[in-house]
């Protein structure tokens, strides 16, 4: 069974891009940093694996509380 290296590099990278949107989403709700949560998230989405074990840790995290919660106490 033969891979083609420009499918393969297509797949990566369009996987890439999802993956930096879907960390970019989940940090603003989990960080401070959103856009680096994002690049973050594009650039260890390179190695897939890496990339589905770091959006697993951001839904994992806790939400960062927001100032209306801090108002209301």
């Amino acid at each position: 069974m033969n891979i083609n290296a420009t499918l393969l590099g297509q797949f990566i990278f369009i996987f890439a891009l999802i993956m930096g949107a879907v960390c970019y989403y989940l940090g603003r709700r989990k960080t401070q940093t959103p856009v680096l949560a994002g690049l973050l998230g594009v650039v260890l989405s390179l190695i897939p694996i890496l990339g589905l074990v770091y959006l697993v840790v951001l839904v994992l995290k806790k939400d960062v509380g927001s100032t209306s919660a801090a108002v209301s106490e």
